[in-house]
Parts: C-alpha cells; sequence; structure tokens
C-alpha cells in the first residue's frame, strides 16, 4: 500500500497583492498580519499539522521582507527554502521553477499563500491516494466563486466555464491541492502559465485525471480584497 505522506509543500508568496494596496506596497500580501502574526504561518501551521516537514515558498514583490521575516529560513524547526522568481511565473510556471528543488518527492501540497483556514487536509490526501491522479483539488460547496466543476464520481470536469460542462456540481477551489511530481513534465520551464491550461488539457485528454475532494468543514478565508482583510483582521479566527 502507498504510504499517504507528503513531506513538502509549496507555498505561493510571490504574488504582488495589487488588491490590497496601499498595505502591500511594501509588504508581500502573505507576510500581512493577523492576530499579531504573519498570513502565511497559519499556512505554516496547517501543513505541519498533517506531517508536512519542509517549506518551499516563492518570492518575488519585497522579497528582502522574507529574510527578515524568517532569519533562520525556518518556522518553528521546520525548514524554508526560498526561491526568487525576478520574473512573475504565476502558479503552473511557479510550480514548474522548483522542480530542481523536490527532485527526491514524489508528490508536493501546493498552497496558496494569502488564506487562512482549517479545513481537513486528510479528505483531500485520501482521495489523491485513492483515485491516483496526477492533481487533486480541495474544493468547497460554497463561496464566492464557484467556477470549478465535478462530475457525479468528483472529478474535475470543468475550470473557469472553458469547458462548457456544468457537470454534477459547482464548486469553490480552495486554493490547496496535491501534485504529483509526474505532473511537472506537462509544464514547460521559464514560461508564464497559470496551473488551469494544463489541468484544463489533462481534463481533455482523460475526464478522470484531475481529482477533487469537497471538504465544507470548518473556516476559510481568502483576504484577497482590503475588505476582507480588515473584517477577519477586526473580528478574529473562529475556532
Amino acid at each position: 500500500m502507498q504510504k499517504k505522506q507528503i513531506k513538502t509543500a509549496f507555498i505561493l508568496g510571490a504574488g504582488l497583492g495589487t488588491r490590497l494596496r496601499p498595505l502591500t506596497e511594501n509588504t508581500p500580501k502573505p507576510l500581512l498580519r493577523i492576530g499579531d502574526r504573519p498570513i502565511i504561518t497559519y499556512a505554516m501551521e496547517h501543513l505541519r499539522a498533517v506531517g508536512v516537514q519542509r517549506f518551499i515558498v516563492n518570492t518575488h514583490h519585497c522579497a528582502e521582507k522574507y529574510a527578515k521575516a524568517f532569519p533562520d529560513n525556518n518556522w518553528q524547526g521546520i525548514p524554508i527554502t526560498f526561491r526568487h522568481e525576478p520574473v512573475l511565473l504565476d502558479t503552473g510556471g511557479g510550480i514548474k521553477n522548483i522542480e530542481d528543488l523536490i527532485a527526491g518527492e514524489e508528490r508536493i501540497i501546493v498552497y496558496n499563500g494569502d488564506i487562512i483556514t482549517n479545513l481537513p487536509l486528510a479528505p483531500l490526501m485520501d482521495r489523491h491516494f485513492s483515485d491516483k491522479t496526477e492533481v487533486t483539488l480541495a474544493l468547497r460547496s460554497q463561496g464566492p466563486l464557484l467556477n470549478v466543476n465535478i462530475d457525479e464520481n468528483g472529478f474535475i470536469c470543468d475550470m473557469r466555464h472553458i469547458l462548457k460542462n456544468p457537470g454534477a456540481k459547482s464548486c469553490l477551489f480552495v486554493g490547496i491541492y496535491i501534485v504529483e511530481k509526474a505532473f511537472l513534465n506537462r509544464l514547460q520551464a521559464g514560461k508564464i502559465e497559470s496551473i488551469v491550461p494544463p489541468l484544463i488539457a489533462m481534463i481533455k485528454e482523460n475526464p478522470l485525471s484531475v481529482g477533487g475532494a469537497v471538504i465544507d468543514d470548518g473556516y476559510w478565508y481568502d483576504l484577497g480584497t482590503l475588505e476582507e482583510y480588515e473584517k477577519l483582521k477586526k473580528s478574529g479566527l473562529k475556532n
């Protein structure tokens, strides 16, 4: 039986955070603070709870601020490797850009650096190992943007309405997903590309190639706008 373990997480920290200006003019969005600590540390805490032993964080805007926030390149004893992107590569390009850093890994968890959630990750991992897909997305039934569609068996059948396939249910993509190392062969080094086009290509090739796990337990916050950030900062997190 394949061991259900993922040792490395790639946390996306390179975005410009334009919708959170002026707060992000001199600070990367994942380093803004909620509850007197950087947003990104909530992701790290969440990932540590499922056994992640190493973080990779991509940087671009105000990259030097990450060095100041994590001067020892670790968080609570877990090592952090920073990979700078002089040119923003988007999600797909960013994943391809760390290929050399995960040479010894079979798979990684990719995690948006600007979300705060405590949704259980075990169902995502169980689904990924059960389906044996190259990529499995964590989803929710409700949210502000229901633009990922799943079929009756939970496989992704459309994203952003590109394939015009409503499937059985429309879901929110939470910004957390498991990626097998083999998926990186579908990506081109140096190409500025979202992860969506390669996933759409996979779905066209095989409707059962991209998995989805609907996880409605716990809370989920996307700190994408000033209003959302200030609201959560003021109200605090629900435990």
